[in-house]
């Protein structure tokens, strides 16, 4: 799993010592100190942080100079974090309770790009309910790594789409279609905000936009 550099643990000592004033503020960089044990607390107080826009009231114009800055972590791991709790905060609530928090061991606890990776697995279309049972099993009860989990989900995904070539090839023609009408509908907005074509002719696009829409149902 990540850490963060000497220096800005170092940044962070500094910081906390400076913020006593600001309970959360604090508890971010505490979280941010503990942030390989921890992942979860911090995504947590980012969460916070994020979506009250907490950042801006300590001098920061972005969440973004706010993570590299005082806690020093990159943009693509806040966001990663950011995902991560949250889909556990949203699918998972009973994982997040205290007794469990208390209770799990380091080792046991599984890494952010893990559960990133269940996250993005439920909604591989792909993948039925048996396959993320198993994937969830082994990122939430055994703390599997990251490296394994996507090999895992590699495999099955492969394994799917050679039992079932009918219904991969079902899901890529509905996702391209999907495409094709998301750029009709774009397209004629733009032509109709220009007025570059007569109204009968939009008529007709708006026709042919609800046949190619049918070829969903």
């Amino acid at each position: 799993m990540a850490t963060l550099r000497t220096r800005s643990l170092d940044n962070i000592e500094r910081r906390m010592e400076a913020v006593d004033d600001d309970p959360l503020r604090k508890t971010v960089l505490q979280n941010a100190k503990n942030f390989k044990n921890s992942w979860i607390d911090l995504g947590q107080s980012l969460y916070s942080v994020w979506k009250d826009k907490l950042y801006k009231g300590w001098g920061y114009m972005t969440f973004d100079a706010y993570t590299s800055k005082e806690i020093g972590i990159k943009k693509q791991t806040a966001v990663k974090l950011l995902k991560s709790y949250y889909f556990l905060e949203k699918e998972e609530p009973n994982y997040l309770k205290t007794e469990h928090a208390e209770s799990a061991e380091p080792a046991a606890i599984p890494s952010y790009e893990a559960v990133n990776l269940l996250r993005l697995a439920k909604d591989k279309k792909v993948l039925d309910s048996s396959d993320y049972a198993q994937l969830r099993k082994n990122v939430l009860d055994m703390g599997k790594d990251a490296k394994d989990v996507k090999r895992d989900l590699t495999t099955i995904m492969k394994q799917r789409e050679e039992l079932e070539p009918e219904e991969a090839r079902k899901i890529k023609r509905l996702s391209a279609i999907r495409r094709f009408v998301s750029a009709l509908k774009t397209i004629k907005r733009e032509v109709e905000i220009s007025k570059l074509l007569p109204s009968s002719i939009l008529k007709e696009v708006d026709g042919l936009i609800r046949k190619v829409e049918a070829e969903l149902d």
